[in-house]
């Protein structure tokens, strides 16, 4: 990890990603992963930084478009196992206050189904500080996504979970390090205060 450079609240968002009951239950200790998550919105919120969420759900007519090769969500469409509903908001330890970002998708990345990139344009949002559920899933798309769109990035390497311990490892430390910054959530407090 490196030592986190100045962060201009103005124009930096906090994106929470894939905290959802449905997936936070498979972590193995979910109540200090959200706590960890609580303390960096709550400094977050407190510098003034923007707050948003990304949640994944599929909608009836999303689950009709899923194509067979689209092998992850193709399966969840078949189970309905990411269908909207109470299980894919946010974690209500975690809910969304009412003036943060909220945006569904329907894909693994935060960028390509949503608006998302238009609200923190809206907002003068520059730089996004990254954590959530999958580090290889939507931390990593989002990355590389945001990457692409010219946002600075910091990725909170203790607020991201990934099921396989090495791919989290080689994505934080190899990987991430190329696109943005990686620290921790008490490094990314300090650098508010």
């Amino acid at each position: 990890m490196t030592e986190l450079r100045t962060i201009h609240p103005a124009t930096t968002a906090l994106l929470i990603m894939d905290v959802e009951p449905s997936i936070v239950a498979q972590l193995p200790d979910a109540d200090a992963f959200i706590g960890g998550l609580l303390r960096a919105r709550e400094a977050a919120r407190t510098a003034g930084l923007t707050v948003g969420y990304v949640r994944v759900a599929l909608t009836a007519d999303d689950v009709a478009t899923v194509p067979a090769s689209n092998l992850t969500f193709h399966a969840a469409a078949v189970t309905g196992r990411l269908l909207d509903g109470p299980d894919t908001e946010v974690d209500p330890r975690i809910a969304p206050g009412d003036d943060e970002i909220v945006v569904r998708k329907s894909r693994v990345g935060a960028f390509s189904t949503t608006d998302l990139g238009e609200q923190l344009a809206g907002r003068g949002v520059d730089t996004l500080v990254l954590c959530g559920i999958a580090t290889s899933g939507v931390v990593l798309s989002t990355v590389r996504d945001a990457a692409d769109h010219d946002f600075s990035i910091i990725v909170l390497e203790d607020g991201c979970f990934d099921r396989d311990p090495e791919v989290h490892r080689v994505l934080t430390e190899k990987v991430f390090p190329r696109q943005g910054e990686v620290v921790s959530i008490d490094d990314f407090i300090a650098s508010l205060a």
